[in-house]
């Protein structure tokens, strides 16, 4: 289904005009209407043509295009710009200049965050692997590729994060009805703060999921590898990235053995990771909470019980 149109060019999928308005409200609603003067603006700034239907995400519109100044397919990202992704082309310049494995950013413009990148194949993402156990060593290898490139100045740091949770644990354990998952929310934060005063220093991409991996393409000359977008950048420990990959494609029989296995290709302390990793258990049940929960996500009650040592 689809919203308005963008001029004579594309229509606003009805599923990022919900995301935008449930998220981002009156922000949200603005990157709405702003959306047709963005894709005018760029399409012919940058000498693009269109190449393909638009995709989406939660937060941002990609149009396929083609660069009429040399033939070269590519993809323009147009999002709004809040926090996590002002950091995106820092973050993807960092990784690009370290052949790290991330898609490569061709062009940016900093007023809007608009971004021209590389061009890779929608059309496989690791998700659709098969082989459960290939997935996680893929995105193992390419974690470790990523969060090997220390953080450039400027973007948010992990031991801020880690101090806003921590002091929103009172309120969050208040809010929530079950004894035992109020239990579980401190005893997150226990382990949060057991390493808060050395919250790291490596580039760690913070939403590497399964679906945020594509395939590379042949005209880039990158038909055998994967590849990240999408990043939502962070400097801190690389044990904060690996709840992504527990959560998505969710096994509750999976998540020891993919937490041991990404932490021993990344070559992670397994107590520290641990401890980040319940960080991110108690990142998102404070985030639930906040939306008006009152349980925790019944998968990352699962995931941090089986990582304090609960699991059946």
């Amino acid at each position: 289904m689809h919203g308005p149109t963008i001029g004579c060019v594309i229509d606003i999928p009805d599923a990022l005009i919900a995301t935008q308005s449930k998220y981002n409200g009156e922000a949200g609603r603005a990157f709405l209407a702003a959306l047709p003067g963005l894709a005018d603006r760029f399409l012919g700034e940058w000498g693009l043509r269109r190449d393909g239907a638009a995709m989406y995400g939660v937060c941002a519109l990609v149009l396929p295009v083609v660069r009429a100044s040399d033939d070269r397919r590519a993809a323009l990202k147009l999002q709004a710009q809040d926090e996590e992704t002002a950091g995106e082309p820092v973050a993807l310049r960092a990784w690009g200049e370290a052949g790290a494995g991330a898609v490569g950013l061709l062009d940016h413009d900093p007023g809007t965050g608009t971004m021209l990148l590389e061009r890779l194949d929608e059309r496989r993402p690791l998700s659709e692997v098969a082989d459960e156990r290939a997935a996680v060593e893929v995105l193992a290898g390419l974690l470790a590729r990523l969060t090997s490139v220390p953080a450039p100045d400027g973007l948010r740091r992990l031991g801020d994060a880690a101090e806003r949770m921590l002091d929103g644990v009172a309120r969050a354990v208040a809010g929530l009805a079950d004894a035992d998952e109020r239990r579980l929310l401190r005893d997150c934060a226990a382990a949060v703060r057991e390493v808060a005063g050395e919250p790291g220093d490596r580039l760690i991409h913070w939403d590497l999921h399964y679906d945020n991996i594509l395939a590379g393409r042949a005209d880039e000359g990158r038909a055998h590898e994967w590849i990240a977008l999408d990043p939502k950048p962070l400097a801190g420990d690389p044990g904060f990235d690996l709840m992504p990959a527990l959560a998505n494609r969710f096994d509750a029989a999976a998540v020891r053995w993919r937490f041991d296995l990404m932490t021993e290709v990344l070559g992670l302390d397994r107590e520290r990771a641990r401890a980040w990793t319940l960080g991110r258990a108690l990142q998102n049940g404070l985030w639930g909470v906040a939306e008006g929960e009152h349980r925790l996500p019944p998968d990352q009650v699962e995931i941090a019980r089986q990582l304090l040592g609960r699991g059946e």
